[in-house]
């Protein structure tokens, strides 16, 4: 094997595999999940479990291409639930939610945040980096083993910026700002687009 596909393809495999992970119950509901989710070619982004209508399980799912359409969801229903049916990993009644990530989405993969970069995101450790857990500011520049970001707002003798390893991020997702939904709806029309799938122009300059 030529060592330099080699690699890249496991940095391809890097890219593809969630760095940001759930804990406990929702780890469990995960680990029974994501297989059946991926065989039916779509990919996990996150699980939560609320008390929701007694309780909730909601699980967030896309396309490789990261989108997801209402009968992507049902597709992805009809996949897990007789997995979860015979792994039964909660002890209680629940109600099944399936979902698209949306535009303020959860940023789970390597890939992600090469995506997104640029565009505001908030992001909390599991641990103190520069004696916060909380930060919120733009990517500037993503490595094989954490991220660099440009804070929003920096309190007075604080670093403008910071990096943050993978294994130190408990949770990261996207602020919805105008940028980020016009960059959103963007990405979803030329990804319907290559599947072939008629796209509705509504005739705006993208620049």
């Amino acid at each position: 094997m030529d060592f330099r596909a080699g690699a890249v393809a496991r940095s391809n495999s890097r890219k593809r595999m969630r760095i940001v992970k759930e804990q406990g119950l929702e780890a469990k509901v995960a680990s029974v999940v994501e297989a059946a989710i991926e065989q039916a070619g779509y990919r996990l982004v996150r699980v939560r479990t609320s008390g929701l209508n007694g309780m909730t399980v909601q699980i967030m799912a896309e396309r490789p291409d990261g989108t997801m359409t209402v009968e992507d969801c049902e597709a992805v229903s009809r996949a897990i639930s007789p997995v979860l049916d015979v792994a039964d990993p909660v002890d209680r009644a629940y109600h099944l939610e399936v979902s698209s990530p949306g535009i303020d989405r959860p940023l789970v993969r390597k890939s992600d945040f090469e995506t997104w970069a640029g565009y505001l995101m908030k992001l909390e450790t599991n641990r103190l980096i520069g004696e916060r857990k909380r930060f919120r500011g733009k990517i500037v520049a993503v490595a094989d083993d954490g991220i660099r970001i440009e804070r929003d707002q920096p309190a007075y003798g604080e670093p403008a910026s910071v990096e943050i390893p993978f294994d130190a991020i408990g949770e990261a997702r996207l602020v919805l700002t105008d940028d980020l939904i016009a960059a959103s709806l963007k990405a979803d029309k030329a990804a319907r687009k290559r599947r072939g799938e008629t796209v509705e122009e509504d005739g705006a300059d993208p620049h």
